[in-house]
């Protein structure tokens, strides 16, 4: 069926939006847009059932964030040329590029209003940030419940895996680190809800919403690694559920956002954006 999706990031650009070198200019009543975008989820889907990708560009480039606009872009439009990846672990869904050469596009394709799409952009970018520490949390309790029936039944040198202290710690420390997680991940979801009301901080809520997201994957990963452990051969082959959510969870370091800018967000809130390098 129709598909929509998201498309931000190119190749020389990620975290770093502003960063993007795609532009779209008026031609008339249209606009026509030349670019690329890379590392994007759906592109088979919107290819092969239809539809395309809410996209920015640089309107007014000189402007720098206050000067792109989001609108957007079917590919299946003439001067769309799709591109194919085939990423690390998220298999649900279609990862690729695609190059944008004199796309012509009508104005009603615009989203928001023109040179204000970054903050469009920002504004998805925080729902998805938190949704992300809510998801690999529960990715990560959910590979340590399959842990924890794993080493209750297996047995070694004549006791199960279970009494092992080792084991014990480690289970104790993920299980902690993840309901923490998930609760950060919630406050997140909430301050951004009040922010909407109009009863929240935009800055403090960047900073809730970076701290949730920072070490989300790492620590999901970590919890996932020590289950993969404690199933042995098992856990390295592919017939093992939780080598599957490590991959996709992996992820999430980068998608939108890595670890190091959301560093970089709490420390700007913090000190202020005169003493940090991220503005």
């Amino acid at each position: 069926d129709w598909f929509l999706g998201i498309a931000t990031t190119e190749s020389g650009a990620g975290s770093d939006v502003v960063g993007g070198r795609t532009m779209i200019k008026k031609d008339g009543d249209d606009f026509i847009v030349n670019g690329e975008k890379m590392y994007i989820s759906g592109v088979r889907e919107a290819v092969t059932n239809g539809g395309g990708h809410v996209t920015i560009a640089h309107q007014t480039a000189d402007l720098g964030s206050r000067g792109m606009t989001v609108f957007y872009l079917p590919l299946t439009a003439d001067g769309i040329t799709p591109t194919y990846i085939a990423d690390l672990g998220r298999e649900g869904i279609s990862c690729g590029g695609f190059s944008i050469d004199n796309v012509k596009i009508p104005k009603h394709y615009i989203i928001g209003e023109e040179n204000k799409g970054f903050y469009i952009i920002h504004e998805g970018y925080e729902y998805a940030r938190a949704l992300i520490t809510v998801i690999c949390a529960a990715a990560g309790l959910k590979s340590l419940e399959n842990g924890m029936n794993y080493v209750k039944e297996r047995k070694v040198f004549g006791s199960p895996l279970a009494k092992f202290q080792e084991i014990n710690f480690r289970l104790a420390e993920h299980y902690t680190r993840l309901e923490m997680l998930k609760r950060l991940g919630y406050e997140a979801l909430e301050v951004i809800d009040l922010e909407q009301q109009g009863k929240g901080n935009r800055f403090e809520t960047s900073k809730i919403v970076a701290m949730s997201k920072m070490f989300a994957s790492d620590w999901a990963c970590n919890a996932i690694n020590d289950v993969i452990q404690w199933q042995g051969a098992f856990g390295y082959s592919r017939e093992c559920p939780d080598q599957a959510a490590w991959r996709a969870v992996r992820s999430f370091s980068l998608a939108e956002g890595t670890r190091e800018v959301m560093k970089m967000i709490v420390a700007r809130e913090l000190l202020g954006k005169e003493l940090t390098s991220y503005k």
